[in-house]
């Protein structure tokens, strides 16, 4: 059997004593990944199993696993896990840090846990413990599915244990080995026209093949697209359209934006208001085929909201990201790239949002949209291009490596706002 968890992740390996734990975690992951509540011992008293130093053990091991986690690295927990208290505290670690909890339970019976501990020599402790451990494990199988594992896995027997081999799932987000050159374009909101002029000045080559749009750089450069594709301008599934093939033939990449997130749950059949330059998009793709929206459906369905390019030095979000949040995959680390931190609201409802960008300290380079500015400015590593097409802005690009900035105006405002200019 293969377990597939994700590549970034806690991993809780949960069972009784001599239940096949270590063997598991040595034949799965390499030893520098495993953080063991015994070798912590062993490293305070020399003793691996001396049970005076379980307090002091078990805060290395935290230590230790909070700064993995922090940097970004798999870490596997080798210890019973058994009792709910020792598992919500590494859970707190999960959250803290952004990152998936998975468990793998040995569920083996506990006479066979008993045989193995007897022909184990550096294991002198009384049949009362894996009993009492035994015990637990089996109250915790019941409230398992109601604590915030992402993932959990029961193995039932030796043969289960010894068929189970362990598969590290890449995230979407990771292409730290794709290094470009790219050319990242900002908030198009359905300004097709500009967004053709801003390729071609880019040096990007079209033309039309069966009625089928197509751009090609002659230097083999790629787009990045942030995402709102779509709302308030004049041709939303024309840039659909291109965005999509350009995605289909490898020549882009693309995250999601709100409002395509908006989009997407309206043609799903949500209750959506119909605010914000969204019935726009809907009048207009009333007039294409039901085979089309569904293909826009599938598309953004399958955006992932954050890349990581060039070794993780460039990050790209619609709406930006902390270094603390990069190439993890949680809820808050979706919520915060499509929609930035929240902290009010303005006289008209607008949101305010918090500038992270002030505080980062982050490595990487994020190049994100979302909150139109007149002019892109670099802050701390960071720079947002929504440059406010849809609202009579510029459509704007920035070449990545060079750090250049290529924009075109836009031909009409298509959408007053009284929060552009």
């Amino acid at each position: 059997m293969e377990i597939e968890i994700p590549e970034l992740s806690l991993v809780l390996l949960i069972g009784v004593s001599s239940s096949g734990k270590s063997t598991f975690a040595k034949h799965n992951f390499k030893p520098t990944q495993v953080l063991s509540s015994d070798h912590c011992r062993a490293m305070i008293v020399d003793d691996a199993v001396d049970q005076s130093v379980t307090k002091e053990a078990f805060s290395v091991l935290h230590f230790i696993a909070a700064k993995r986690l922090a940097i970004g690295k798999l870490t596997v927990i080798d210890a019973t896990n058994v009792q709910h208290k020792a598992r919500k505290s590494l859970l707190r670690l999960a959250k803290k840090y952004h990152v998936s909890a998975i468990a793998i339970v040995f569920n083996l019976p506990e006479e066979l846990c008993q045989t193995r501990k007897q022909q184990r020599l550096d294991r002198n402790f009384g049949i009362e413990i894996i009993r009492k451990q035994h015990c637990d494990l089996q109250h915790s199988l019941k409230h398992l599915k109601q604590e915030s594992f992402k993932q959990i896995t029961i193995l039932n027997s030796v043969a289960e244990i010894d068929k189970s081999k362990v598969k590290l799932v890449p995230f979407t987000c990771n292409m730290r080995h794709v290094t470009g050159p790219f050319d990242i374009i900002g908030d198009i909101h359905g300004c097709y026209d500009e967004l053709l002029i801003l390729l071609q000045k880019l040096g990007y080559q079209t033309q039309f093949t069966n009625s089928k749009l197509t751009v090609i750089h002659p230097k083999n450069r790629k787009v990045i697209f942030l995402g709102d594709l779509v709302d308030r301008g004049p041709k939303t599934p024309q840039v659909l359209q291109l965005v999509m093939d350009m995605v289909m033939a490898g020549k882009a990449f693309c995250i999601k934006g709100n409002h395509d997130v908006k989009l997407l749950r309206k043609l799903k059949g949500h209750n959506v208001r119909l605010t914000h330059g969204l019935v726009e998009s809907i009048e207009q793709l009333q007039t294409t085929s039901l085979n089309f929206r569904n293909q826009v459906i599938e598309f953004i369905d399958n955006l992932p909201e954050h890349y990581l390019f060039d070794s993780g030095k460039l990050v790209v979000a619609h709406a930006g990201l902390p270094a603390e949040l990069q190439g993890r995959n949680t809820g808050k680390v979706y919520e915060f790239a499509l929609y930035g931190k929240v902290i009010g609201r303005d006289k008209s409802g607008f949101p305010i949002r918090h500038n992270w960008a002030a505080d980062y300290k982050g490595t990487a380079m994020v190049v994100y949209g979302h909150t139109p500015v007149v002019n892109s400015q670099w802050v701390n590593n960071t720079i947002c291009i929504d440059t406010g097409c849809v609202f009579g802005g510029n459509l704007t690009a920035l070449r990545y490596p060079e750090k250049e900035l290529v924009a075109t105006p836009a031909k009409l405002t298509y959408y007053e706002s009284n929060h552009f200019g």
